[in-house]
């Protein structure tokens, strides 16, 4: 039994870049001798294990065969017959197939580290062709890797070119593509990524919500989410700048969005941000203020409010003041107790009616201290 570190860990070392997760590939075993040792077998289609401490994952060497159309027609076989040069083979990229052992040695079979060298992204055998995952994959890498002076080789792309034109990429379901597109988002690489799939002619196939991208949309979404980065690290910044994009980007996106299964916390608050902004800019008074909370549903879903004001805020520094205006109102309500006023005979809509009027004096009472 062997074990390897493998795919992206060992390509973004030998970059210099950070290294977010740490894949295995584990030569010479079985799910039986795996489990025995603590692993926690997580693969429905094929043996994935987590390591009993680390919790990395670690998979049995396979091989792939093509059972179908799209990216999940495979069978995967497994075994300790296979070896570490089987399982590289069925990778992507040649970057993407070295291997590193325990002791640091690097196992290279197709030639990978001359790819980074080279800074080529070239696929590694003909199987490339039987995914159309691959397609997007390469895209995103090339897009991800622009700023080190990555290119698709002539012969790869080429190979994409006539998997678009085969119309693969009509296998692959919304949900997966989308994975990929927020994946390049957070890369900070949208708008590389699709010049290149525009260059394929895959956006009308794969990405028909971004058939009509606009250079100017998505640079100015690529600054927000550089922005975004560096004031908050640990927040998924997609979602706030693709909200911006979402609500600027010509009229009917948000149909166009849903059709194109984006997940529903970038259409909310891209709908958010489209409905309330320009209310966020008027003179502030406790009408608009207690409307706008209104519309947020800012006492069920707290998270929304506080999602709009920074997407707002980021977006378009000089609503801060109104944000903090707005945060500052919204918890002078949260005091209010609905309970004393069914105490107080109070019944159906006249329950609302005084609510309203006891949340209007609380944020007169707020913007008058603030």
């Amino acid at each position: 039994m062997n074990i390897y570190l493998v795919g992206g860990a060992v390509r973004d070392e030998l970059l210099g870049r950070k290294i977010k997760e740490r894949d295995y590939v584990v030569v010479g075993s079985s799910p039986e001798e795996m489990q025995r040792l603590g692993y926690k077998q997580v693969g429905k289609d094929f043996p994935v294990f987590l390591h009993p401490k680390t919790k990395d994952e670690h998979a049995l060497a396979r091989t792939e065969r093509k059972s179908g159309q799209g990216y999940t027609g495979f069978i995967c076989d497994f075994g300790p017959e296979v070896t570490l040069e089987e399982d590289l083979m069925r990778r992507d990229l040649t970057i993407n197939a070295i291997a590193k052992g325990p002791d640091g040695t690097l196992i290279d079979p197709y030639h990978g580290l001359q790819d980074l060298e080279s800074r080529t992204l070239r696929h590694v055998s003909e199987a490339f062709q039987e995914d159309p995952l691959r397609v997007l994959r390469v895209a995103r890498f090339a897009a991800r890797y622009h700023e080190y002076g990555f290119t698709i080789a002539p012969e790869t792309l080429q190979l994409m070119k006539s998997m678009v034109a085969k119309g693969e990429l009509a296998t692959l379901t919304k949900e997966r593509v989308w994975m990929e597109v927020e994946k390049t988002i957070e890369d900070q690489a949208l708008h590389h990524f699709l010049e290149i799939l525009n260059e394929l002619g895959a956006l009308s196939a794969a990405l028909s919500f971004f058939s009509h991208w606009q250079t100017s949309y998505t640079e100015q979404m690529q600054q927000c989410i550089e922005r975004l980065t560096t004031q908050h690290n640990n927040n998924p910044q997609a979602i706030f700048c693709f909200a911006w994009y979402l609500s600027n980007n010509g009229e009917g996106d948000l149909t166009l969005a849903k059709q194109a299964k984006v997940p529903n916390a970038y259409q909310d608050a891209a709908n958010d941000l489209d409905s309330n902004l320009q209310l966020l800019t008027q003179q502030q008074d406790s009408k608009t203020l207690l409307l706008l909370m209104q519309n947020l549903d800012a006492w069920r879903r707290p998270s929304r409010l506080e999602l709009f004001c920074y997407i707002a805020s980021n977006l378009d520094p000089t609503t801060t003041h109104q944000c903090e205006q707005l945060q500052t109102s919204y918890w002078a309500t949260t005091q209010l107790n609905v309970k004393q006023l069914i105490d107080k005979g109070y019944q159906g809509k006249e329950i609302k009616v005084q609510l309203d009027k006891l949340r209007l004096a609380c944020i007169s009472e707020a913007l008058s201290q603030y």
